[in-house]
């Protein structure tokens, strides 16, 4: 039993259900590998499953977006995460980006492949409840709710981060550097910061604003509830709650431009124009 052994949901590394797009990957597990997986997870009871899929490919990749959400709903797991790819410095695909044997997809694209997967799987039921995550009813993530909502949690391993506010701390990344440290009895730490002030306000914000349960409107200033008006009528945001708007939840159009509206609500509050 799932719940005999501590274990409450099952998270496979999925993708995409594409071939080509896998080799393109490195990726092992082929085209039915996460069907397979689906199948013994349920077969041992384990009914709490996510999958993860990739868009915003390159160009040079061949990719039916589409088809990879139609074989993400067909198995129907109850947990679905969508993250855009990125190439990140000093990674490979970086490098084959910089050479100019690589093109990321334009913004438009991204965009696009973002829109979609936010409308096919609504429409299907889940509840888009994070910029990166879908979930059935009841089903949402309670470990990365923790992270969202600055409450503290414990990083275990190489590279993992761990937060007591105002502290945040990361252990070393490379595992052998790990590993030495912990058989020789030294910490394992890396680094260490202290989240406060106006780091803490900007993330305040930048992570209410990546969930549906949005941000608190209390003591914004008047060019701060501006700004979000201004979301609001270009569709960028909704209100929540009573009609004095206590909350406001950025839409999938929003999300999109979570960074940049983060920042400017910041500027806004660090103006400290009065209510």
């Amino acid at each position: 039993m799932a719940g005999a052994a501590l274990v409450t949901r099952l998270s496979l590394g999925t993708q995409s259900f594409q071939p080509s797009v896998l080799r393109w990957m490195g990726r092992l597990h082929g085209a039915e590998g996460t069907a397979r997986a689906v199948a013994h997870a349920r077969d041992a009871e384990i009914t709490n499953l996510s999958i993860d899929l990739i868009f915003g490919l390159p160009d040079e990749v061949e990719r039916d977006w589409a088809a990879d959400l139609d074989a993400a709903l067909a198995l129907k797991v109850p947990h679905l995460s969508l993250y855009g790819l990125t190439a990140e410095p000093s990674t490979p695909l970086r490098r084959r980006v910089d050479e100019g044997r690589i093109t990321m997809p334009d913004d438009q694209r991204y965009r696009d492949e973002f829109l979609i997967a936010h409308e096919r799987l609504t429409a299907a039921g889940y509840e888009h409840y994070e910029v990166s995550n879908f979930a059935l009813p009841g089903f949402r993530s309670r470990h990365n709710a923790q992270y969202w909502t600055g409450r503290p949690y414990v990083g275990l391993g190489n590279g993992a981060h761990g937060f007591l506010p105002p502290q945040r701390r990361w252990n070393l990344r490379d595992w052998h550097d790990y590993s030495d440290a912990v058989r020789q009895g030294r910490s394992p730490l890396d680094a260490s910061e202290r989240v406060s002030g106006e780091a803490a306000r900007l993330e305040e914000i930048w992570l209410g604003l990546r969930t549906d349960r949005g941000l608190a409107l209390s003591g914004l200033t008047h060019q701060a509830r501006s700004r979000i008006d201004g979301w609001v009528d270009q569709g960028l945001a909704r209100p929540l709650g009573p009609a004095t708007r206590a909350r406001v939840v950025l839409t999938a159009k929003g999300w999109l431009m979570l960074d940049e509206l983060a920042v400017e609500l910041d500027a806004d509050l660090a103006a400290g124009v009065e209510p």
